[in-house]
């Protein structure tokens, strides 16, 4: 009897072994912590910005590298602040008259002439000289600024104030250029003949024709003769005793 005791029991304990191991081969195990891949965000290229940045130097410089061709192209005199034509000799009409390596120069520090102005470089070189150093300066607060010269005369050949017997003017060995207005930026134009002596634009003509004895032999305007009320003159004539401004 014990013994069968002891067997049905022992059944008993193998039948509830065997109906619960198919729920556990069957449950879900839990992956290890460290065994789970999460996949990485998409990262954007490196350098992005830099790349931009990069880009926008590359096309700036290639602007500024046309910008400088289109200067060269049209600068006269060795110098890209002067754009004109270079012409060469310029025969005169008469004895004493006449220009070797002439330029035609169109426009000076990006300031423009109002006609195209026979001269030599040295001339011009002045006239750049001037319009650096006197003239922007003087009207740099006056109606934004300038923007165009008004010229009155450059090269002629004729004599001193078109006087019979006189001497060759400056004027015709292309040393000379007369000035009788400044544009601005604004629209307006400050007129020698006009502006003479009156508000800022009056102080800005005296300032700047005061500015151009140096780079310049012979300065004249409003007060030098009759010949000068209306412009300013300016060659490059050189004396002994130093430059001539009146």
């Amino acid at each position: 009897m014990k013994y069968f005791i002891a067997l049905t029991t022992l059944i008993a304990l193998l039948a509830g072994t065997f109906a619960q191991a198919p729920e556990a081969a069957t449950r879900p195990q839990a992956w290890p912590e460290a065994a789970v891949t999460l996949p990485q965000a998409t990262k954007r290229p490196k350098m992005r910005n830099e790349q931009l940045v990069l880009f926008g130097l590359g096309k700036k410089r290639k602007q500024k590298r046309a910008q400088e061709k289109a200067a060269r192209e049209g600068m006269v005199c060795d110098d890209p602040a002067l754009q004109g034509e270079a012409i060469g000799k310029v025969p005169g009409k008469i004895s004493g008259c006449g220009v070797n390596d002439a330029v035609k120069l169109r426009a000076v520090s990006g300031v423009a002439l109002s006609q195209h102005s026979i001269m030599d470089c040295d001339t011009a070189k002045a006239l750049k000289t001037w319009v650096d150093q006197g003239l922007k300066p003087a009207f740099d607060k006056v109606g934004g600024g300038v923007s165009k010269i008004r010229v009155a005369a450059h090269y002629a050949c004729r004599t001193r104030n078109n006087k019979t017997g006189a001497k060759i003017s400056e004027h015709g060995k292309g040393h000379a250029i007369d000035i009788s207005g400044v544009f601005l930026e604004n629209g307006s134009e400050v007129s020698v003949l006009r502006d003479w002596g009156k508000g800022q634009g009056g102080k800005a003509l005296q300032a700047s024709r005061k500015a151009a004895c140096g780079p310049f032999g012979t300065v004249l305007g409003p007060g030098s003769d009759r010949y000068h009320d209306d412009h300013f003159h300016f060659d490059t004539a050189r004396y002994r005793s130093g430059p001539y401004c009146k």
